[in-house]
C-alpha cells in the first residue's frame, strides 16, 4: 500500500512537471536531448519531463546601453558618445529559432556592434555636424545595425543618440559662441522692433496729416459751394431789385440833408420813402412838373 501511494505521488508530480504555460510575451523552444523538437506558442505545453527541455524568449521590445566611449571625429576632436538600442526579438518561429540558434547572447553582441559601428560613422563627421545632425546619425545607426543582424531574427526599432560630450576647453568655446549668437540675434530682434516702432509712429502721424487735409479740403468745398448758392440765389431773386435798391441809396444820402424829393406818382419808392422817417415828400403827375417853375415845388 505504501509503494502505491509512493507511485501515486510520483505520477502526479511528473504529471505536474510535464505542463508548461507560456505567457504572451515569451515563445518556447522545445528541445529533446539537446535538439530542437518543436515550436512552443502562448498557451499550456506539455513536455516530456528529464527529455525535454523548453526554452523561454522574451519577445517584447527591450533595450541595451552601448555604454560610454570616447570617438575621435574627423576634425580630431575627442568626443564622449553613449547611445540606446531599441530591439525585439520576431515572434514568429524561424526568427525565435535564430535569435537562440545563430548568436550567442545577442544583448552583448548588439551592445559591441553598436560601439563599433558608433565610432565608424562618427570618425566621418565634423563635432559640429555629429552635435547637429542627431537625428541623421540616429538614423544611419540602426540602418546599419539592421543590415548587420539580419541574421539573427532580431528587428531594430530605434537607436538614440543619449550623450555627445566635447572636451571641456572646446564645450567652453562652443558656450562663449552660443552666448555670443543669442547676443547678437537679441540686439538684432531689438534693432527690428525699435524700428517698426518708429515706422508705425511714422504712418499714424502721415494718416493724421492726410486727415486734417482732407478736413480742410472739404470745409473750403463746403464754404465755396455755400458761397454759389448765395450767389445763384442773389441773381435769381435780387436781380429786379439792385436798381430800386440803389436809388433807396441815393435817396437816403438826399434825405439826409432834409431836402425834399419829387417821385413821380405810381412810384414804387412812394411806399419806401413814406418809412423813412415822415420827410415830405411830393408826390406830381409828369404834366404838372413841366409846369412848374424851376427851383419850386408843389404838393398835390
Amino acid at each position: 500500500m505504501f509503494w502505491e501511494i509512493v507511485v501515486l505521488i510520483g505520477l502526479v508530480g511528473l504529471g505536474l512537471m510535464s505542463l508548461r504555460i507560456v505567457p504572451p510575451t515569451e515563445r518556447g523552444l522545445a528541445e529533446r536531448f539537446g535538439r530542437y523538437n518543436r515550436f512552443a506558442s502562448p498557451g499550456l505545453n506539455i513536455i516530456i519531463p528529464f527529455v525535454e527541455r523548453l526554452r523561454l524568449i522574451n519577445i517584447t521590445e527591450q533595450m541595451v546601453d552601448a555604454e560610454p566611449q570616447e570617438v575621435i571625429t574627423k576634425d580630431n576632436l575627442n568626443a564622449t558618445v553613449d547611445a540606446q538600442i531599441y530591439f525585439k526579438v520576431v515572434s514568429d518561429e524561424d526568427s525565435v529559432k535564430k535569435s537562440q540558434y545563430n548568436v550567442n547572447e545577442y544583448e552583448t553582441q548588439i551592445v559591441s556592434l553598436a560601439r563599433t559601428t558608433l565610432r565608424n560613422i562618427i570618425g566621418q563627421m565634423n563635432f559640429v555636424e555629429v552635435n547637429s545632425q542627431r537625428d541623421q546619425l540616429n538614423n544611419e545607426l540602426a540602418k546599419c545595425l539592421r543590415s548587420q543582424i539580419n541574421a539573427w531574427g532580431i528587428e531594430i526599432v530605434r537607436s538614440e543618440l543619449k550623450e555627445i560630450k566635447p572636451p571641456e576647453d572646446v564645450q567652453e568655446t562652443m558656450n562663449k559662441v552660443l552666448k555670443a549668437q543669442n547676443e547678437k540675434t537679441a540686439a538684432i530682434d531689438y534693432a527690428t522692433a525699435t524700428e517698426t516702432q518708429a515706422d508705425g509712429k511714422r504712418r499714424a502721424l502721415i494718416k493724421e496729416a492726410e486727415g486734417y487735409k482732407q478736413s480742410e479740403i472739404l470745409k473750403a468745398e463746403g464754404t465755396a459751394k455755400a458761397i454759389e448758392l448765395v450767389n445763384k440765389a442773389a441773381q435769381q431773386f435780387f436781380r429786379g431789385e439792385a436798381q430800386l435798391l440803389k436809388r433807396l441809396e441815393v435817396t437816403e444820402s438826399a434825405l439826409r440833408n432834409n431836402a425834399k424829393v419829387i417821385v413821380p406818382s405810381g412810384s414804387s419808392l412812394v411806399n419806401v420813402i413814406g418809412d423813412l422817417g415822415g420827410l415830405p415828400v411830393i408826390v406830381s403827375d409828369k404834366s404838372e412838373l413841366g409846369d412848374m417853375p424851376e427851383g419850386k415845388s408843389h404838393k398835390k
